[in-house]
C-alpha cells in the first residue's frame, strides 16, 4: 500500500469508497481489472488516507454514505463521482456520461436510494477490505 503524508498528494485519480460495504467493495473489485492503465487509486473513507483527502476538500469525515472520487483538487460525489469513474475507464463505460442528461438531482436521488439500503440488501463487513497483493499498491493506507 503507498503511504501518504501529510503534504503528498496522489499521483492519480483516488477514489474512496465505504471499507465495510459490501457493495463498495464489490464495485473497487470491478473497478480495478477494468482500469487497465492502472490510473484509480482506492483508500476506503475510515482510512487514515480517506480522512486526510475529506478533510482537504472540506468534506464531512464521519458520513460514509457517498463514494467520492478526488481528482487533483476536485473532488465529485455521488453520482457525478460514478460518472466520471466511468469516463476515466474508457469505452465502453464512458457511455455513463449520457447520464448527466438526468437532472443532479434525480441521478442524486437514485443513488441516495441505493446507499440507504446497501447494507440491508448487499451486507456489510466487520472491518475495511485488505487489497490482493498484486493490486496493493493502488491503495492508499
Amino acid at each position: 500500500m503507498r503511504e501518504m503524508g501529510s503534504e503528498e498528494l496522489p499521483d492519480g485519480p483516488v477514489v474512496l469508497f465505504d471499507g465495510v460495504c459490501n457493495l463498495c467493495n464489490g464495485v473497487v473489485a470491478f473497478l480495478v481489472p477494468r482500469d487497465t492503465e492502472g490510473r484509480l487509486l482506492f483508500a476506503p473513507l475510515q482510512s487514515d488516507a480517506g480522512q486526510e483527502l475529506l478533510a482537504r476538500h472540506g468534506m464531512p469525515t464521519e458520513e460514509f454514505d457517498s463514494i467520492v472520487l478526488v481528482e487533483g483538487e476536485r473532488a465529485y460525489t455521488k453520482s457525478d463521482a460514478v460518472i466520471r469513474i466511468a469516463e476515466l475507464l474508457g469505452w465502453p463505460y464512458r457511455l455513463a456520461r449520457l447520464g448527466r442528461v438526468l437532472p443532479r438531482g434525480v441521478r442524486d436521488w437514485l443513488y441516495d436510494l441505493v446507499a440507504e439500503h446497501r447494507y440491508a440488501v448487499f451486507g456489510r463487513k466487520d472491518r475495511c477490505m485488505v487489497p490482493d497483493e498484486d493490486v496493493r499498491d493502488r491503495f492508499l493506507g
